[in-house]
């Protein structure tokens, strides 16, 4: 079963993460600021994080900027209304998701389940995958994308990508020269409706671009098709 660390200084908030959570029959571990999230990460096999923005000793933000250093698992932040900021910093950090207090429980979980599902897929955990795929090794240009040991490589080097970036990018990698809007890739990679989440996908596609382009401002692989999405070339 899943363990996901809720971090949070909320002790209140903690408290009703874990009955959620462990109502649904995960595992939870808990800290109260983001050196003790590091630290159970060294500890546990975590497999989601639950993360708090605002918090004493080490913030959210500077957390999740040491986990991605470490470790592809699924982050979602917990931001307070007009935490704006915070949010689109978060994104650009490689946060997966993130959602608003006051939370509601039956959300929470739908995002939780959603982004488990994409790390199971990509082999974290030894479990039958969700949907079968079309292929299994494609190649572009020099960017290799193994879907059987879940590994993607440039010119031979490997690139470490978070659930979400690998996802989009087999997506397009699949499909090349086919467009895709933002609206399109939300659905694809994360089964469920955008509902005004399609500017996630354009952080997602410029953390990739950074990533897997020579040169970010001008891409030869994933490209823009303004006024219509992204395509692989």
């Amino acid at each position: 079963m899943a363990c996901i660390l809720v971090c949070d200084d909320d002790a209140d908030i903690v408290a009703a993460l874990e009955i959620y959570l462990r109502g649904e029959g995960y595992d939870v571990e808990k800290a109260t600021n983001g050196k003790e999230a590091l630290e159970v990460l060294s500890e546990k096999e975590i497999h989601l994080v639950l993360l708090d923005v605002m918090m004493p000793v080490m913030d959210g933000i500077k957390a999740l900027s040491l986990i991605r250093e470490q470790y592809n698992v699924p982050v979602i932040l917990l931001t307070a209304k007009g935490e704006d900021m915070d949010k689109v910093l978060g994104l650009n950090l490689g946060a997966d998701d993130y959602i608003v207090k006051p939370f509601n429980a039956v959300e929470l979980l739908a995002r939780v389940r959603s982004s488990l599902r994409r790390y199971m897929q990509l082999g974290a955990m030894n479990v039958s995958p969700v949907s079968k795929k079309v292929e299994s090794h494609i190649s572009i240009g020099g960017i290799e994308l193994d879907d059987d040991r879940k590994e993607v490589k440039l010119d031979g080097e490997d690139i470490s990508l978070t659930p979400t970036e690998y996802e989009i990018l087999y997506l397009l990698m699949s499909h090349p020269g086919k467009v895709y809007s933002p609206a399109e890739i939300y659905r694809e990679v994360r089964k469920e409706d955008a509902f005004g989440s399609e500017g996630m996908v354009a952080v997602h596609i410029r953390h990739l671009r950074e990533k897997l382009e020579y040169d970010p401002a001008q891409p030869r692989h994933i490209v823009a098709v303004w006024g219509h999405g992204y395509r692989m070339e």
